[in-house]
């Protein structure tokens, strides 16, 4: 059930949802993760700024505890730190990620998705005899 709470204007708003599915930042962090067995907040905060996102540590801490809500991540204690780690496989988080962009885009639709890709040509020809390559032998294993 979705809340609603008034506004200083006295309309109402809508909370945001509560999603599985991982925002940018969630998902520059978790491939930090994926790269190393286990990280510190301040290594993720570093690698976050080698990658352009200079965050205060009470952001990436914040960040992780999303993850953790989500179950992403995990963490063990480590003197007065913690350490983290990624639990969900990068090609599950992959496929979760996939589907709802089929669900919310492409009205739940896989065909709209690779239609959509081909007409945008965003698929080289090179791509395109791979996926028709990886079609056959899906066919030949029965798994339609």
């Amino acid at each position: 059930m979705v809340k609603k709470y008034q506004t200083f204007f006295g309309g109402f708003s809508m909370a945001r949802r509560k999603s599985k599915t991982l925002t940018n930042l969630e998902l520059l962090i978790m491939q930090i993760l994926w790269n190393h067995e286990e990280r510190s907040v301040e290594e993720i905060r570093q690698d976050l700024k080698k990658q352009g996102r200079d965050l205060a540590l009470p952001s990436v801490r914040t960040m992780l505890s999303i993850l953790q809500n989500k179950g992403y991540a995990t963490r063990r204690k480590i003197g007065r730190g913690h350490i983290y780690r990624a639990i969900v496989p990068r090609e599950k988080a992959r496929k979760n990620i996939l589907r709802d962009l089929v669900d919310r885009a492409f009205e739940g639709s896989a065909m709209n998705l690779v239609a959509a890709l081909v007409d945008t040509s965003m698929v080289s020809e090179k791509d395109l005899t791979k996926v028709k390559a990886l079609i056959k032998d899906y066919e030949k294993e029965g798994k339609q």
